[in-house]
């Protein structure tokens, strides 16, 4: 089963993950910004194309904000969680669904992101912290456009 200390280690480490996207549902971006280091290499690649980047919380939360503000909820399920600790650096593994809703008058109110997430945490200042966020797509489902839908 593990020493205590890694034990310990892992539940703080999930209680970081599952803060984040806490903090994302109720755009707690305070919450949010304290389960990143100072800097996050940040791979949202498999929804968005691009290349990977590396941000600042505050660059982080800022753009959720922005893209999240037109929708009257959101909500994130995580599960499977599998967490490796090796010293003051672990890397943690989950499946998401993310769920996002709004109100149109033609009633396709929805939108389904399903997928999984990969992370990278340090030990720092006494907290595990995300220094890696990666989301890998495997697919959407409903209103793609739901933030400019009527």
């Amino acid at each position: 089963m593990g020493e205590p200390n890694t034990l310990v280690a892992k539940d703080h480490i999930a209680t970081c993950i599952h803060d984040l996207f806490i903090g994302t549902d109720r755009r707690d971006w305070s919450l949010v910004r304290g389960c990143f280091t100072e800097e996050v290499d940040f791979d949202m690649t498999s929804l968005a194309g691009g290349d990977p980047v590396r941000l600042t919380p505050a660059q982080i939360t800022d753009a959720w904000e922005t893209g999240l503000r037109p929708l009257e909820q959101v909500h994130h399920q995580v599960g499977n969680l599998q967490i490796s600790v090796d010293g003051t650096t672990a890397t943690a593994f989950c499946y998401g669904i993310a769920l996002h809703y709004r109100t149109t008058k033609d009633g396709n109110n929805v939108r389904r992101f399903v997928g999984s997430y990969d992370f990278k945490l340090r030990y720092e200042g006494g907290l595990w912290r995300i220094s890696l966020f990666r989301f890998n797509l495997k697919f959407v489902d409903g209103n793609r456009g739901l933030e400019t839908s009527a």
